[in-house]
């Protein structure tokens, strides 16, 4: 299989639990290069959590995560087992840029402060073409004008295309939403939307959890619906929005429109 056909990020009967409750129950996914995977489901379906274990900021119990081909090592079993080799946590991680549904910012930085400082630390890059680089990504998003502000002097919708310009300015090979606009008003909700699908366009490889039952239909390629820790139904956005086959999910957007 050449590059190009190896997924970036592939889980396979991946499982999760926190105690005695099992969140994620055998989970499979593929995102294949410029592919756009969005995943559905009522709070606590465990959406969210997945995504977290595709980028190791969850540890599962059981299951495979592999990126581009390369399968993550564990050491113990159950609930004690945990990523063998730190050097590829930190490789995977810096590779799966994370865009998260409170914006994260330091609010003693600048906007350019922020989106230039885990290219620094983390990757070691040139200051000089990191600075380059953040002021493109911000100007990509909308908001070069806003370099020199802090946090705390912008809108929601400002802050979140700030955090994805952070995100970007990593070269990831692919990114990570967890519900990026469910913390915006509408207004500033379209901003946000906005973004995301000009980074769709370009065929950027991303999975996005995402209540915005709209934009999982115009931006992704593949839809995932989970219920209770299992995938009910899954495939293309105008099959499952179309004509949905499960009862559960035919409830699901029904109420969600409904909302």
């Amino acid at each position: 299989m050449s590059d190009t056909d190896t997924p970036v990020i592939e889980i396979r009967d991946l499982h999760k639990a926190y105690g005695q409750l099992e969140v994620l129950k055998g989970v499979s996914l593929t995102a294949r290069r410029g592919e756009v995977v969005s995943l559905i489901g009522s709070s606590g379906s465990g959406k969210s959590t997945l995504l977290r274990c595709c980028n190791l900021l969850e540890e599962s119990q059981q299951g495979d995560v592999i990126f581009k081909g390369e399968a993550v090592h564990w050491k113990g079993e159950g609930l004690n087992r945990h990523p063998a080799d730190k050097a590829q946590v930190i490789r995977i991680r810096t590779n799966l840029s994370m865009v998260f549904q409170q914006f994260n910012l330091w609010s003693h930085m600048t906007i350019l402060q922020n989106v230039m400082e885990a290219p620094l630390t983390v990757l070691k890059r040139d200051r000089t073409e990191v600075e380059a680089a953040a002021r493109k990504y911000l100007d990509k998003v909308g908001i070069g004008d806003k370099c020199d502000a802090f946090p705390a002097q912008l809108s929601g919708g400002q802050q979140q295309r700030a955090a994805i310009a952070r995100a970007l300015c990593m070269e990831p090979t692919a990114l990570l939403f967890d519900e990026p606009t469910s913390a915006l008003d509408p207004e500033l909700e379209q901003e946000v939307v906005r973004v995301i699908k000009a980074l769709a366009d370009e065929g950027r490889t991303m999975l996005l959890v995402t209540h915005d039952m709209r934009l999982a239909a115009d931006v992704s390629d593949h839809v995932i619906f989970l219920h209770l820790g299992k995938i009910e139904e899954e495939g293309p956005p105008n099959q499952l929005f179309g004509s949905p086959k499960t009862e559960r999910l035919q409830g699901f957007l029904s109420a969600t429109v409904a909302a």
